[in-house]
C-alpha cells in the first residue's frame, strides 16, 4: 500500500491530478529530451497508459515521460523507474532488471497505444488505453 501511495504522490507532483475529469491523464508538459522530439514520441509520451486487458492482475500502467524516464506500476506490484529511449522511428526500448526490452509502436492515438514487445524470440502485443482522471485500482479478487 505504501508503494501505491508513493506513486500517486509522484503523479500528483507531476501534475497528473490537474487534468479534467474525463481527459486522458497527462503528465505536466516538460521539454522533450534532446533528439527526442519526433511527432510519434510526442504522441505517446507524458500520458498515463493503462493496460487494456489486465486479466487476473489488473492495473498495469506505463508512463513514458519526455525526459527519458519510464514509470511502470500496477495495482499488485511495486513501481519501477527506468530509462527509455527511441531506438528507431517506431521502436522504443527500456531496461528491466538488466535486460533490454524492445517494443515496436504498432499504433498510437490520443486514446490508445499498441506495443509489440519483444520477449526473447517472440513478440507479445500489449494494448493500452489512456487513463482517465480520477482512476483507482480495481478491487483485487480474493483467493479461496
Amino acid at each position: 500500500m505504501t508503494s501505491r501511495a508513493a506513486l500517486f504522490a509522484l503523479l500528483a507532483v507531476w501534475g497528473v491530478g490537474t487534468v479534467a475529469d474525463v481527459a486522458p491523464a497527462l503528465a505536466e508538459d516538460a521539454p522533450a529530451a534532446e533528439g527526442d522530439s519526433t511527432p510519434l514520441t510526442r504522441s505517446f509520451s507524458n500520458r498515463v497508459w493503462v493496460k487494456a486487458d489486465g486479466g487476473e492482475l489488473p492495473g498495469v500502467m506505463k508512463i513514458f515521460l519526455s525526459d527519458g524516464t519510464l514509470v511502470q506500476d500496477s495495482c499488485w506490484e511495486t513501481h519501477r523507474l527506468s530509462q527509455w529511449q527511441m531506438t528507431s522511428d517506431t521502436t522504443v526500448s527500456w531496461n528491466e532488471d538488466g535486460i533490454d526490452v524492445a517494443a515496436e509502436i504498432v499504433s498510437v492515438s490520443s486514446r490508445d497505444l499498441v506495443l509489440s514487445v519483444s520477449l526473447g524470440s517472440e513478440a507479445v502485443e500489449e494494448r493500452y488505453t489512456a487513463a482517465t482522471v480520477p482512476w483507482v485500482c480495481p478491487d483485487m479478487p480474493t483467493q479461496s
